[in-house]
This record gives structure tokens, C-alpha cells and sequence, in this order.
């Protein structure tokens, strides 16, 4: 029952709360020094060798422990009530969503909305309800409400009920019906920013089951408009949901050609400076994915800001946020050693190598740091790179 309760929600009595544990006693007993712990805590103290009451240090004059039989009859009834008042919470929350799925049979218009947001509501704050919903072919119910014809208002209120529920195969597979993918992709584009992270979440969820087929999402506008999301620096959590999206999207070869088409590499590259570190790691990952294409290596390397920013980026963030930026140099550098090689040492690459090299990283990290050194070396004599990388005298 104890257990059952979540003792971090609720205030339990200090009297209640073992000393030792801090959490909620259910067989307390008693020392010689008046002192209540846990049985099992303090047993485990004495255990360790210590002979004293662990609150106040005395020395113990007797070993014996005493059942505190008032306490725990007064522990018993308290988290009695609170059970049971928490079960009739549970079983209200559960028939008023039962009452929710039966009226968005009939509902219409504002009715609709309106039921939607507080089954949005209750499923969001009770777990419980979820399993009921999903019981009650309540995901299904709540999914044909999307199509080519829905107000945004239902659309985006369902689709804040869903992404808050587990969606099965065949859930996901009714979700990633055109239409249903059009109204999401039009949300995403015209709604709120709530909307626009719970459509972006959705999609992302359809995309991770193994029956996802790539052209579910191919959608020229779903990419544009998952681009204003990560370009609104107003909304951390909405850049990093469009992140998310893009970085799922890339992994597949044939919608990742058309990240590169709409024009997301300098844009992204633009954008990194300001993101934070978690962004920062997703939007390489994207970049660093984007540069196993033709076009995407031709796209890093004709952007002004690609090589600066990723050499920035080296043994600042994190380890793998520097294999990322290395990884991309690498790709930008090899494409064209004599014009991109000189710009990369200009930014001050060579000095950051060095630092890889010399730093704890992982082996692989260090050797391509030293084909990196020596693919930009090529196009100097050894006393024009040295002074051009500005390196110290213990550096050289």
C-alpha cells in the first residue's frame, strides 16, 4: 500500500519517516535511547559494526529493539486514508474518461473540443487513464477524428491526447494514412507552438515503428515547416523537437536528398552558434549525416560559416559533439583540400587538432585528427604551416 503511494506527492508526518532511510517506516522499532528507525535500517546499521543510535551518537547501554506497535497503527491508518482516497481519485478519473469517450462519439464542433482537451487533460495527469483509453479503443476513437476535414482546433487537441498515449502497430499504421499525415504537416505549419512540438512528436513517433515506409513523410512543406520550428530560437523545447524530427528524417536516404534540396545546411550551420549544447549535438548529428551525400558535401563546403563554426565546436561541447564537427571538416576538407584545407588552418584548426591529439579522446577521435593535421599540411612548406597555425614553441 505504502508503495503504491507516491510519498514524494503526498506530506508525510516527520514522525513517520525513518532517520536513517528518510522514507516512510512500515515496521518501526524503538532503541533504549527512545529513538524510532526502520527494522531493516537498523539492523543493517548494526550490522556494520556500530553500537550507537545513529541520531544522536549515544553509546547503546542495550542492543535490544522494541516494535513500536502505536507508531505503526498510527502509520497503517494514515496511508490507509490516503490509499483509499487516492483509489476513488483513481476510479473518478477513470469513469469520467469512460463519460469522455462516449460524449466524442456523439460530440460535435465546440463539444468536441472541448471534451478532447479535458480527456487531453486527465490523461496527462493520470497514468492510469491511459491504459483505460487504450481499453476502450479510445486511440482508435480519437484517431478517425483526423482527416482531410477537421478543424485545427479538434486536430491539434486530439493529437495532444495521442502523443501522451502508447501507440500500438495498428494504431500507428491507421495514424500514417495521407490524410491523416496532411493535417498533421498542416498543423505543424499553422499552429500553435504546443501544436506544432505534440505534431512534430507524433510524427516522430509514427517514424520510430518498423512499419514506417519513408514516403509516409515526404512532404516538402513537413520540412520547411519543421525548419521555422528549429529556426524559432524563442522556443528551446520547439527546436529541439524539430531537431529530433530532422535527425530521424536524415537517417533515411531518400528523404534526407530533400533536407538538402530545401536549402537546410546553411541554415543549420547559421543556427549552431546560438543552441544549446543538447541542440547542438542534434544538429551535427543531422549535418554530420547530411555530409555522406554528394550534394550535402557540396552544400557544407560552399557555406562561408561551415568551417569556422565546426571548428569552434572541437573539445568544446563534448567528445562526441567534436567527432561530429571533426567527422564534417573531414568530409568538407577531403572534397577540396587546396581551397578548403587553407581556410580550415586560417580558422585555427591546427592548434585544435593538436589538442584532440594530445587530450584523453578515444583513439579513433586522435587519428583522424592527425589525417586532418596532415591533409592540411600538404599545401605548405613545414615553417609556413607552423607560422601560420600560430603554434607555441612546446606545441611545435
Amino acid at each position: 500500500m505504502i508503495e503504491e503511494l507516491d510519498s514524494n506527492s503526498i506530506e508525510v508526518p516527520s514522525v513517520f519517516i525513518c532517520p536513517i532511510s528518510l522514507e516512510p517506516m512500515q515496521d518501526p522499532v524503538t532503541l533504549c535511547t527512545g529513538q524510532t528507525y526502520e527494522r531493516s535500517n537498523i539492523l543493517k546499521w548494526f550490522s556494520l559494526g556500530h553500537l550507537t543510535c545513529p541520531t544522536t551518537l549515544q553509546e547503546l547501554w542495550d542492543d535490544s529493539i522494541t516494535p513500536n506497535k502505536t507508531l505503526h497503527h498510527l502509520i497503517f491508518s494514515w496511508f490507509s486514508q490516503k490509499y483509499l482516497a487516492m483509489k476513488k481519485r483513481s476510479e473518478d478519473v477513470q469513469g469520467r474518461a469512460m463519460e469522455l469517450l462516449e460524449t466524442l462519439k456523439k460530440a460535435k464542433g465546440e463539444a468536441r473540443v472541448q471534451a478532447l482537451k479535458e480527456l487531453r487533460q486527465v490523461v496527462t495527469t493520470h497514468d492510469s487513464v491511459k491504459k483505460t483509453v487504450a481499453e476502450n479503443n479510445g486511440i482508435g476513437l480519437i484517431s478517425s477524428l483526423l482527416g482531410r476535414f477537421t478543424m485545427h482546433a479538434v486536430g491539434s487537441e486530439a493529437i495532444g491526447v495521442l502523443v501522451n498515449l502508447n501507440l500500438g502497430s495498428d494504431a500507428r499504421t491507421n495514424l500514417m494514412q495521407p490524410e491523416k499525415v496532411s493535417l498533421m504537416v498542416d498543423m505543424l505549419n499553422e499552429g500553435s507552438i504546443e501544436t506544432k512540438i505534440n505534431c512534430t512528436t507524433l510524427i516522430e513517433m509514427l517514424m520510430a515503428g518498423e512499419d514506417f515506409e519513408s514516403e509516409t513523410v515526404s512532404s516538402l512543406s513537413l520540412l520547411v515547416g519543421l525548419l521555422r520550428l528549429v529556426k524559432d530560437k524563442r522556443y528551446p523545447n520547439g527546436v529541439l523537437a524539430g531537431l529530433g524530427l530532422l535527425k530521424m528524417i536524415c537517417s533515411h536516404e531518400k528523404l534526407s536528398n530533400s533536407v538538402v534540396n530545401i536549402g537546410a545546411i546553411p541554415q543549420l550551420i547559421e543556427l549552431l552558434p546560438g543552441l544549446n549544447p543538447e541542440s547542438q549535438e542534434l544538429a551535427l548529428h543531422i549535418l554530420e549525416s547530411l555530409s555522406n551525400l554528394q550534394e550535402g558535401r557540396l552544400a557544407l563546403k560552399d557555406c562561408p560559416s561551415t568551417i569556422p563554426n565546426m571548428v569552434k565546436l572541437l573539445m568544446k561541447v563534448s567528445e562526441n559533439c567534436t567527432q561530429l564537427a571533426m567527422s564534417i571538416l573531414w568530409a568538407v576538407c577531403k572534397l577540396d583540400p587546396e581551397e578548403s584545407a587553407p581556410r580550415a588552418v586560417d580558422a585555427g584548426l591546427a592548434p585544435k587538432l593538436l589538442l584532440v591529439i594530445q587530450s584523453g579522446c578515444n583513439p579513433a577521435l586522435k587519428q583522424r585528427s592527425a589525417e586532418l593535421l596532415k591533409l592540411c599540411s600538404l599545401n605548405y612548406t613545414e615553417t609556413i604551416f607552423i607560422s601560420k597555425c600560430k603554434l607555441t614553441r612546446t606545441l611545435q
